[in-house]
Formats: structure tokens, sequence, C-alpha cells
């Protein structure tokens, strides 16, 4: 058994993908790891992610399965399972074996492994998509608007270009406090990604100007007036609004 050993990163388990092909491994008796799990009797290769390795691998990617597939593929590495990145492996050894038309990789989900890797994806998908929705943002002092939001799945990465794309003139921040992870868009410019909370919070001022301490107050007000008392049910609002999000809404604080 060979293990290859990656960090969670698109580039690293990417760069491993690239290494097993050119090494010319039997992909049935090889491992993409994110853990430092030891198996007995397994030869561990450690993996450092090679930007230019990664880009050839998805070059490949979407030339064969088609961009949409492609997304997939980088939605389900997106998710927090520890097996995500030797499923992705698995599933593009079979995609590319299998042959066929563009965009076919996820046809056959009678397959554990195709259904696996689509399942993960669809489950960092929908969050992605709630967020969209759930995000708030509040005003800080400095005229910054600031979001945080503490998400299962690693998906910062595809809801910033939705909001890069409503507030192109807005100096925005969405904090990942699962993962200290800063999602920047420079007003006018492109956004970016930032490790490393520590060096943010240093640098930055938290207080919330006084025009959003109004506004929010008016925004609780407006919704606890709309609510029909009888109405009321608090399982079917959990059902639609589960509690990891109302945690994050400033109606609910």
């Amino acid at each position: 058994m060979i293990v290859y050993q990656c960090e969670d990163s698109l580039e690293s388990i990417f760069t491993a993908v690239y290494l097993a092909y050119e090494h010319k491994r039997d992909h049935q008796d090889t491992r993409i790891s994110l853990t430092d799990e030891l198996l007995l009797f397994a030869e561990y290769i450690k993996v450092n992610a090679d930007n230019a390795k990664a880009v050839k691998v998805i070059r490949t990617l979407k030339n064969k399965f088609g961009d949409d597939n492609y997304m997939t593929l980088c939605y389900a590495l997106s998710s927090s399972s520890e097996e995500k990145a030797h499923a992705v492996y698995q599933a593009i050894v079979k995609g590319l074996k299998d042959g066929g038309p563009q965009g076919h990789l996820f046809d056959n989900l009678a397959d554990d492994t195709i259904r696996q890797v689509f399942y993960l994806a669809r489950g960092a998908g929908n969050e992605s998509h709630h967020l969209l929705g759930f995000v708030r943002f509040q005003e800080l002092e400095n005229g910054v608007l600031f979001s945080r939001i503490g998400p299962k799945n690693n998906v910062l990465t595809f809801i910033m270009p939705h909001f890069a794309d409503r507030f192109p003139m807005e100096n925005f921040m969405i904090y990942d406090e699962i993962r200290g992870l800063f999602g920047i868009h420079p007003a006018g410019k492109d956004w970016y990604l930032v490790h490393g909370s520590d060096i943010i919070e240093e640098s930055m001022t938290w207080d919330l100007s006084e025009k959003e301490m109004v506004y929010q107050e008016l925004f609780r007000h407006f919704c606890h007036t709309i609510a029909i008392k009888e109405r009321r049910n608090l399982k079917l609002q959990r059902n639609l609004l589960p509690l990891r999000f109302q945690e994050y809404m400033i109606e609910f604080m």
C-alpha cells in the first residue's frame, strides 16, 4: 500500500493525484490521506503542494469531464469529511479509465465511490447555497462591512464571488471562524483569501459603527413585530433555518 499524505487543500490533493499517475502506481493499492493515521506495511509519501502540477490536473479534469463535473469535485473537496481526498482520487481514476463523452463522470451513481463523492459535493453545495441568504454583514467603525460564519464545510471560496458581484464597490470581509480564514474584498478590486486570524485582528478594529447599532435594533424590532404569535412554529423554523446558522444572524442575536 502506498499512501500519499496531503494537506487539506485542493492544490495538495491534486498534486498527490498527479504524483500517483507520474509514478505509475497501482490505483487500487494507493491511497491519498489527510490524516496522520498509520497503516501496517504501508509506504508513506509526504506531498508538498505544487501549483504547476495541480494546474495540470485541473486542466485534464476540465477537458475530460467538463466544467460542471470539475466544480462538483471541488465542492466534494471542500467537505469536512476525512475521506474526501481518497474518494475524489478514486472517482477521477474511474472516470479516466471508463472514458466516454465529456460530462459523464457522475452518471453511474450505483458505484459506491461516485455516489460518495456526489453526496459530499451535494452537502457542501447545499450549505454554500444556504449561506448566500443567511450571511449577515455589520458595518464597523472604519466603514468596512464584516460578517462572521461557521460553516461545516470549507465553502468560503464559493460564496465570495457572489458577494463580490453584489457589492463591487464595498470594502467587506467574511470570516470563517472555524478555519481562521478571511475572505477580503477591497472596493473595486478582486477578492482574496487570508489565513491567520491573529494577524488580522491585531491590525483591525472590530467596534461597530453607531449607525450599525441603530439599524440592528430596528431590524430586530421589525422581525419581532411582523411575527404572528399564534403561528409561531419553532420546529418548522429550525428545519428551514438550522440553529447553527441562527448563531451568526443579527435577528437572532
